[in-house]
């Protein structure tokens, strides 16, 4: 099986555990539900979950009680991408070529959409105490650093920093803070729980922390790259949106090329880091790599 085909059955595997997880449809605020659906099964590259399953699996773990984790993830992840959306935000029309939330369901709506996908998020998450109660001290220690990841001293922080830096020139220090919490935190969150949850060591967890960094780092600096050469039709929403926006990005700061150059050479860093702690998950590797050309 080529890479390509590893990944396009990893991700579809990711999608009907996404189904699973959903939801049900019930009750006087089942439009909620409908926005959740909505939002969480409108595609992307799951890249978060696929992370930690083959993080997880790299360390040894191969039990279901990785799944509400990586339900979880994705759920953080989506909800994160409604709010940005949002008017008050990046006010945004289109996400995976769709019309966004405060489109469809108008701005009250969305907000309680991204709300609904945070809480019900740590609820997923916690269903792992009941398929492995034996294993409750690591799940215990994986909701820690998903809660932390995804709050104010990660991704939430980051975007405050983001959000107040909107159209003020800010220094190199502070735009690697905005990218480190707003972004890498969330890739981080997904790799460590992978490593806890299969019994990764303190250390390990640690160099797999310094591996997502870099992987979420590189990710951004894409992303900087994508919103300027890319078309609305590959990204499935609007190009030039940081211009918009008034947003300091690495492409700003050190040009196109310059930027380019930093994304190969941190995911390489990345993987190499990687080779030196598990030498043997071609997969991964692959992923990572996979990560410097992606056009979306």
């Amino acid at each position: 099986m080529t890479f390509r085909e590893e990944h396009q059955k990893k991700a579809e595997d990711i999608e009907k555990l996404l189904i699973r997880y959903c939801p049900e449809k019930e009750g006087y605020q089942m439009d909620i539900m409908d926005a959740m659906e909505y939002n969480l099964l409108a595609g992307g590259k799951r890249l978060r979950p696929m992370l930690m399953q083959e993080v997880y699996h790299l360390f040894g773990g191969n039990e279901k009680i990785i799944e509400p984790f990586m339900a979880a993830i994705e759920m953080i992840h989506t909800y994160s991408l409604v709010h940005d959306d949002l008017p008050a935000m990046d006010n945004d029309d289109y996400r995976r070529g769709r019309k966004t939330t405060h489109l469809v369901y108008g701005e009250d709506m969305a907000i309680l959409t991204g709300d609904a996908l945070l809480n019900y998020a740590f609820e997923t998450a916690a269903t792992a105490f009941d398929l492995a109660p034996e294993r409750s001290f690591l799940i215990g220690k994986a909701l820690q650093v998903l809660s932390k990841k995804a709050g104010i001293y990660g991704m939430i922080g980051g975007q405050v920093v983001d959000v107040t830096s909107t159209g003020k020139q800010i220094n190199e220090e502070t735009l690697d803070f905005i990218y480190k919490l707003k972004t890498a935190a969330l890739i981080e969150a997904a790799m460590m729980i992978g490593a806890i949850l299969a019994g990764a060591s303190d250390e390990e967890v640690k160099v797999v922390e310094h591996i997502a960094e870099k992987i979420g780092l590189s990710f951004q600096i894409q992303d900087d790259i994508l919103d300027v050469e890319s078309t609305s039709e590959i990204l499935g929403k609007p190009i030039r949106s940081d211009e918009k926006n008034e947003k300091t990005t690495y492409v700003t700061w050190t040009g196109l090329e310059t930027a380019k150059t930093l994304v190969e050479e941190m995911s390489k860093e990345a993987v190499a880091m990687l080779e030196s702690l598990h030498p043997s998950d071609d997969f991964l590797e692959q992923l990572l790599l996979s990560l410097i050309h992606r056009e979306k």
